[in-house]
């Protein structure tokens, strides 16, 4: 029998246990949903995942998308399985019911979409990227940008892109080139180059809309003059059919060592007349409108990292409970049987260790998720505040965490298959590849940290480290009085250490060279994410001792048992290190700071 995708039962634990999505029902916005609706979307995108996805994942891998010069080819079987799931909704799964979507609670959507990321990786990276690209039209485009661009997306006809990266300032935004000029009949024309933009040419749709970022002649330098504009790669008339072909052209195709199924493009705009852009919003706010896309896309850069690291811990424990292989120390008998390999400690150490990161890892993406819904649909304006306050905060370590320890959590399930782990005859190899893509996507790790502590730490007088606090000592408080109080004292620990780090590096500066307290900045994303995860399987570690306590079926007690060493091992193993980095980061050490280009 073959690996399930993902643990059902932990992703049933995570949706109505941990995060209890059934009582969404309760909100207006979700009036027409309930539990059984919720659970038929999910078992939709798994029914698409098993017979779509999976069987065509390493031909995928195998077989990339390539150009001619003139078109892009890929295998046909993509675009078959890409149809399935946009037919059955999941490219607008909670968009509006009037604009073609399903409406569900984020929680709900990320369950149901996790099924089709953990199967196909990038390849889903179509329907969200589209997605995200409807969501940012829907919020600050015009009426008639909505109507002309958003509703083909959510149902599937168009594509959607974001086009940012160019080949001479990276990440570094504020040195983009790229250049709008208005024209008379008030659209404008787009110059320049793009690199790296994902889905940026393919025939899955019937076009393909990309937002680009660009800079308006007399604007003002750095990020501060940055306007953003549809810029569609067919035009559209008036009535809604396609016209011309825009001035788009492919550039080239760069081929990933993962991620294979969803091409990366080269892009040049206005190579002949200009490409023909459409301005969203205001001229020189086209920043804070890409953060709506890019915001979500490193949400959805964490949660894809903690799929991947799922099904990879899933298939990892299916072959350690199949493969015979050795016997315990215990055992001097050569001549006894064989014992699985899931009987070695080692082995063990290495399948809870991906437990701990990949369940922990998404425990905090669909807390993500839940404060994405909240900041729109709580009942009182506070807590829609709240919510969007403790968002904005913690993205940097939404996207990273994730990023971070899910290919260490597919480095051990390659370790736990051996040999015939580092094969392409088992996926598990693959996942690590397309996973390691992330720590990359949408903002490095060295990115996310300088924006946790140098922007995000001190914006609005600390008001979302404070709210996060006060969320983690609620947590503290409730678990003090029973069986996890050790449990919770360890976290308070944590916390107090977390604190003296922040308010040290505050201090400092004030007092140092900023790019010396700045020098530090992943250790400390890393200490704060360490306390973010630890809380979080406290959370999860109460829901377990609370079901226990109800005197389950064996099966729900094995399950909740889980739970409880897999808290115990992040507690044990991972959540002690931060008081390494956290004396590194009071030492204020400079080895990477004063380390001189000439000594390399």
């Amino acid at each position: 029998m073959a690996a399930p995708i993902l643990c059902a039962r932990d992703l049933q634990f995570m949706l109505y246990e941990l995060f209890d999505a059934e009582s969404l029902i309760q909100r207006p916005r979700y009036a027409d949903h309930s539990v059984e609706t919720f659970n038929a979307a999910i078992d939709t995108a798994q029914s698409i995942a098993e017979k779509y996805f999976v069987p065509i994942r390493k031909k995928v891998d195998e077989q990339p998308p390539t150009f001619d010069g003139k078109n892009v080819y890929m295998i046909p079987e993509i675009k078959v399985a890409v149809d399935a799931a946009t037919k059955a909704g999941f490219v607008s799964s909670t968009a509006d019911f009037e604009l073609g979507g399903m409406q569900l609670p984020p929680m709900v959507a990320s369950v149901a979409n996790a099924y089709l990321t953990a199967a196909a990786s990038t390849t889903t990276g179509y329907l969200a990227l589209s997605n995200a690209n409807a969501n940012l039209i829907a919020n600050h485009g015009s009426a008639e940008q909505i109507e002309t661009w958003v509703k083909p997306i959510r149902v599937g006809r168009f594509a959607g892109t974001m086009a940012m990266t160019e080949p001479g300032s990276g990440s570094g935004l504020a040195d983009l080139t790229t250049t709008a000029a208005p024209a008379e009949d008030g659209t404008y024309r787009i110059r320049g180059s793009k690199i790296f933009i994902s889905g940026g040419e393919h025939e899955l749709n019937e076009n393909i809309v990309h937002l680009v970022l660009a800079r308006i002649k007399g604007a003002p330098a750095g990020v501060k003059g940055i306007s953003l504009f549809i810029v569609p790669k067919i035009l559209v008339n008036a009535d809604g059919s396609l016209g011309e072909l825009n001035d788009v052209a492919l550039a080239g195709l760069f081929h990933k060592m993962g991620g294979r199924g969803q091409t990366s493009t080269a892009l040049s705009f206005g190579e002949n007349d200009g490409a023909v852009g459409y301005l969203v919003g205001e001229e020189n706010c086209g920043l804070t409108y890409m953060f709506h896309m890019m915001n979500e896309a490193r949400v959805m850069v964490g949660t894809g990292a903690a799929c991947l690291a799922l099904t990879g811990y899933q298939y990892s424990l299916d072959y350690a409970r199949e493969r015979p292989q050795g016997r315990l120390p215990s055992c001097k008998d050569p001549s006894s049987a064989p014992v699985s390999i899931i009987e070695h400690a080692d082995v063990r150490r290495m399948l809870l260790a991906q437990k701990a990161y990949a369940e922990g890892a998404f425990a905090l993406c669909m807390f993500g998720a839940q404060l994405a819904d909240d900041k729109d649909t709580e009942q009182t304006e506070e807590a829609r505040h709240t919510a969007h306050t403790l968002l904005d905060f913690l993205t940097p370590i939404i996207k990273t965490w994730p990023s971070e320890y899910g290919p260490k959590a597919n480095d051990l399930a390659i370790q736990v298959l051996g040999g015939h782990g580092y094969i392409n005859e088992h996926p598990v190899e693959m996942f690590y590849r397309d996973n390691r893509l992330n720590p990359i996507h949408e903002g490095t790790t060295g990115i996310q940290s300088l924006d946790l502590l140098g922007r995000k730490l001190p914006m609005n007088n600390m008001a979302g480290y404070r709210a996060f606090l006060a969320l983690v000592r609620g947590t503290i408080d409730e678990a003090k009085t029973g069986e996890l109080s050790a449990t919770a004292e360890r976290l308070a620990a944590a916390v107090a250490t977390l604190e003296t780090t922040t308010e040290h590096l505050l201090g400092a500066m004030m007092a140092k060279p900023i790019d010396l307290v700045m020098a530090n900045s992943v250790k400390y994303l890393e200490v704060f994410g360490h306390v973010v995860i630890a809380w979080l399987w406290l959370r999860q570690g109460l829901v377990a001792q609370k079901g226990m306590a109800a005197k389950p079926h064996e099966t729900d007690q094995q399950f909740y048992a889980g739970k409880l060493q897999a808290m115990k091992y992040f507690f044990n193993f991972e959540l002690p290190l931060i008081e390494v980095w956290s004396k590194n980061l009071l030492d204020l050490d400079a080895t990477f700071y004063e380390m001189n280009n000439n000594w390399f």
